[in-house]
């Protein structure tokens, strides 16, 4: 395994700048998930660290080495793509055995490589059969003992999970989740999939348009969102967000009025803020409760999930219901007028241009 570190990274397509001047580094044995919207750039991130597309500006090193200039067979990467790229007439040993024969390995080295991982990912039972035989788990569980038996320094996979149903995504998250508890190579993980990146990452990086918006530990990016993207981005169902202006700005605390009247306070350092300014409150579903004064409206919807349930809050002064998770104990009804709102210490407030206010006593609210 190998420290990965890419340093201001740039790439265009043409006239469209894919890459901003990214910089982020990867420690020995780490997993990070790349996560991001559509077109955000994760993908072409990868790629650029594997060597399959070209860098416009900066670096990347694999270890001490600046690989930059180098071939993707020489970098000590192996990549597992989301079409699986098996060769449809070898049988599943041939192709994970492909790789070996070409660097010129030994049939008894190449023997004990192919039966190690095939042992790792209990595929044993098919090394005889060809790829159309098997299942979409099965064929990416092919995909990867390709790459394990290479014994990279880094794993690449490029939303390798996408293609297949939700039960099977489920069940090879644990999958990936146990290879590397096992084998504790570093992993550069993408996918649109959130649920997938907060389950699996040491950490994450959140793109947007290019850009890295965050990067922290699942827990940081939930509790402590520092954009309004990444807060409406983390999350499901997402952050309640609420348009507003600063009544009182205070070093520990701002208080902020809402188009219906409703006044609620954060606990954040608003030192910086003046009275008038426009903001956005946030608040996550779970820490939205009933209260005597907050925002007003009706219950519009109670969605049960068996274990958890959801309720959707109607306002008159906002076109998107805000959601609630009642708490067990919590007796909400379709059809019931009340008031909501959150302690401060559970409300996140944001910049106009979408930067957060530092939070007061985050590290608390984290444990």
């Amino acid at each position: 395994m190998a420290r990965v570190e890419v340093c201001g990274i740039s790439k265009s397509f043409g006239a469209t700048a894919v890459l901003r001047d990214i910089s982020l580094s990867v420690e020995e044995g780490e997993f990070v998930v790349l996560v991001g919207p559509s077109g955000c750039g994760k993908s072409t991130l990868l790629r650029t660290i594997a060597g399959l597309d070209e860098v416009d500006a900066g670096a990347v090193l694999i270890g001490e080495n600046d690989v930059t200039q180098l071939p993707p067979a020489k970098r000590r990467i192996a990549m597992v793509f989301q079409s699986y790229a098996l060769y449809p007439q070898m049988t599943v040993y041939q192709n994970m055995a492909f790789g070996l024969r070409l660097a010129g390995q030994d049939g008894q080295a190449i023997d004990a490589a192919v039966g190690n991982a095939a042992r790792l990912l209990d595929i044993e039972h098919l090394l005889e059969r060809r790829p159309k035989t098997l299942s979409g788990g099965q064929r990416q569980r092919v995909a990867i003992g390709r790459a394990i038996v290479r014994e990279p320094a880094v794993f690449l996979f490029d939303e390798p999970l996408s293609n297949l149903d939700a039960a099977l995504r489920v069940r090879m998250r644990y999958e990936f989740a146990k290879l590397h508890q096992r084998l504790k190579t570093t992993t550069i993980y993408v996918t649109h999939d959130q649920v997938e990146a907060m389950t699996l990452a040491d950490r994450i990086a959140i793109m947007n348009r290019g850009q890295v918006e965050q990067f922290g530990t699942p827990d940081e990016l939930y509790h402590d969102p520092q954009s309004l993207f990444v807060a409406s981005f983390i999350g499901s169902p997402r952050m309640n967000l609420l348009e507003g202006v600063i009544e009182k700005a205070e070093p520990v605390r701002a208080t902020v009025r809402l188009p219906g009247g409703a006044v609620l306070d954060a606990a954040v350092d608003a030192s910086a803020a003046r009275p008038g300014d426009k903001v956005t409150l946030g608040i996550r579903p779970e820490h939205l409760r009933s209260q005597k004064t907050g925002v007003a409206g009706e219950v519009a919807l109670v969605e049960s999930l068996g274990n958890i349930r959801f309720a959707y809050f109607a306002t008159a002064a906002d076109p998107d219901p805000l959601v609630l998770q009642p708490s067990a104990d919590e007796a909400i009804r379709q059809g019931e007028r009340l008031s909501v709102g959150a302690s401060p210490d559970h409300c996140h407030l944001f910049e106009a241009n979408g930067r957060a206010f530092s939070r007061i006593g985050r590290r608390s609210l984290a444990a």
